[in-house]
């Protein structure tokens, strides 16, 4: 019988989108409650969508399971402050309530460089997110760091970024010279490597691109 209940943030993004797929398609999951600024366009009966205020959550539901999924871009965003309102301030916002409702396991999506030590901005807002879900009290927690991702954009009404289009032109030419961790990898399997790894986590994994491709 189904009966892992999930929360997903950030199911209208490029891994999120897989992730929300993936969760629907298992029949060990009975529930999935999607929080968006937006409603879902998808209909599915183990799916509830919540259009939500990241800056002040109302009460989750009782789960088992949290993924999260929300980013942007600081030239989507407008500016590094919008971007950590959304990359971490809204994230931890997510986990912090869904801890509150009994969730034990958590699985985000990071990047590749992620460290809050690091002078690039973008880098030190995912290192310091990380950073901070690892001082919260789950059960199992896995940090998923692509690197450049791969995947159709423009069916989800984002702009393409030049940076993944280059890295996966160049990557095609000499992906051989290129190592693992560096070189694109298809939103679906970082999708894959999370569904795969966060319903058993025990304390805190890290997936680097390398273990995560196909």
């Amino acid at each position: 019988m189904p009966s892992r209940t999930v929360i997903l943030a950030g199911a209208t993004g490029l891994v999120g989108r897989e992730i929300l797929a993936g969760l629907l398609a298992d029949p060990s999951v009975a529930a999935v409650h999607c929080l968006g600024r937006r409603m879902s366009a998808e209909l599915h009966p183990k799916l509830t969508a919540h259009v939500v205020d990241f800056a002040a959550l109302p009460a989750l539901p009782l789960a088992d399971e949290l993924y999260l999924a929300l980013g942007t871009t600081i030239k989507v965003a407008g500016s590094q402050a919008a971007f950590r309102a959304v990359d971490y301030d809204a994230n931890l916002a997510v986990a912090t309530a869904a801890l509150a409702v009994g969730v034990r396991q958590v699985g985000l999506v990071s990047a590749m460089g992620a460290d809050s030590n690091s002078k690039v901005f973008y880098s030190r807002v995912k290192g310091e997110l990380e950073d901070a879900l690892a001082k919260m009290p789950f059960e199992g927690m896995v940090f998923a760091r692509p690197s450049l991702l791969v995947g159709d954009r423009e069916v989800l009404g984002q702009p393409t970024r030049q940076g993944e289009v280059l890295g996966s032109a160049l990557s095609k030419v000499v992906g051989f010279l290129i190592p693992a961790n560096y070189k694109p990898i298809d939103a679906s399997a970082v999708a894959s490597a999370l569904l795969s790894a966060v319903p058993s986590a025990k304390g805190r994994a890290v997936l680097l691109s390398g273990a995560m491709r196909r």
